[in-house]
């Protein structure tokens, strides 16, 4: 098993490697990973029995042996990501790059149930399935990105803000069973960040994605990792309170960000309340760059990220130095459901998380 581990864990390297650049060779690999000229070898051979990886030709260099050239087969292997919004249900599939290929959002019903959910994403996915001729292996599997708070270590749903019928709910399960696939749950926000860490590359080391879309949270991405905090309910951006005398929020407290930006009279003026929860943010953790995101702030989305870019040079103590990057994703209202089925991905085929280490592979491919 240990073996197995390892394995898995030097073809995640490659693979890795493989969705940021174009092609790759033995000699750039061993480079990077630090793996023997052998080890790579014999992991781009099984790559490439298993199709993941192809052979690209050679590069013909102007001194030495001539070098094999491999490249990502992205339609090698899919995910299904689903964002579970409190108004809709939006499904995207992704190849091996993290690409999306397809996307399609269908309604949910007012205070919907699990049931009512279950039977709207089992719809979805086997529409999806059959449009585009899926099937396992190459169907990694179902990621959700659900509205917390939430488990992500067991799969269970605590208590959703503003849904009453989803206290404790093993959702994971619950999915796993009616899809008969293997279903990763992650908070939404959470999914997020990890579609921008993905399409950012390294230098995406400490940042958030903040998403207004009935509500507002903030993914996080600490030191190069998904952070999800002691009881894996970190993000819950939006339940910071920033007007102790304000509204009440669906969380019990007044003056939450979410319950004032909510009763903002405009959206200059809500997104005048978002920058200073983002600056509050900053000063708690330091962040090199904020991403935007979320149906509701997106339809002003220019407004937004000029209010937080202004709430950055002028309330940011330090921001002469304590440069910050603000923009818009670049997924449009598909980054959480990207994220989700990234984070499948990366569950079979990704390196493991540092702050939650994976399991030992318990059989051989």
């Amino acid at each position: 098993m240990h073996l197995a581990f390892l394995r898995d864990y030097h073809e995640a390297l490659v693979i890795a490697l493989a969705r940021t650049v174009p092609t790759l060779e033995r000699g750039t690999v061993a480079e990077v990973t630090g793996l023997t000229p052998q080890a790579v070898s014999k992991v781009l051979a099984r790559l490439v029995d298993e199709g993941l990886l192809e052979p690209a030709g050679v590069r013909r260099p102007p001194r030495g042996k001539p070098a094999a050239v491999y490249r990502l087969v992205p339609g090698s292997r899919w995910a299904i990501g689903a964002h579970v919004t409190r108004r809709e249900l939006r499904l995207v599939l992704t190849d091996l790059a993290g690409t999306v290929r397809a996307s399609a959002a269908t309604p949910l019903p007012a205070d919907f149930t699990p049931d009512q959910l279950l039977a709207e994403l089992a719809a979805g996915v086997t529409t999806m399935i059959a449009e585009h001729r899926l099937s396992t292996p190459e169907l990694a599997g179902v990621g959700i990105g659900m509205i917390g708070p939430l488990d992500q270590s067991t799969g269970t749903v605590r208590g959703a803000h503003r849904l009453r019928h989803w206290r404790d709910v093993p959702l994971a399960d619950l999915a796993e069973k009616r899809l008969g696939l293997p279903v990763v749950l992650d908070k939404d926000v959470t999914a997020g960040v990890t579609a921008e860490a993905w399409r950012r590359g390294t230098a995406f080391r400490d940042a958030a994605l903040v998403v207004v879309d009935a509500g507002v949270g903030a993914g996080l991405w600490l030191g190069g990792a998904a952070h999800r905090g002691a009881h894996t309910n970190a993000s819950e951006f939006g339940h910071a309170v920033v007007q102790l005398d304000g509204p009440l929020c669906a969380c019990g407290r007044h003056g939450c960000l979410e319950a004032v930006h909510e009763r903002a009279p405009d959206p200059a003026t809500a997104a005048a309340v978002l920058a200073t929860g983002v600056v509050n943010l900053l000063q708690t953790l330091d962040l090199g760059h904020i991403v935007l995101g979320g149906a509701d702030l997106l339809a002003h989305g220019d407004l937004y990220r000029e209010a937080v870019e202004h709430a950055v040079r002028t309330q940011l103590p330090g921001a002469g130095w304590l440069t910050v990057e603000v923009s818009l994703t670049s997924l449009g209202t598909d980054v959480v459901a990207a994220g989700a089925a990234m984070q499948v991905l990366n569950a079979r085929y990704g390196l493991p998380d540092p702050a939650r280490p994976r399991e030992p592979a318990t059989a051989s491919r």
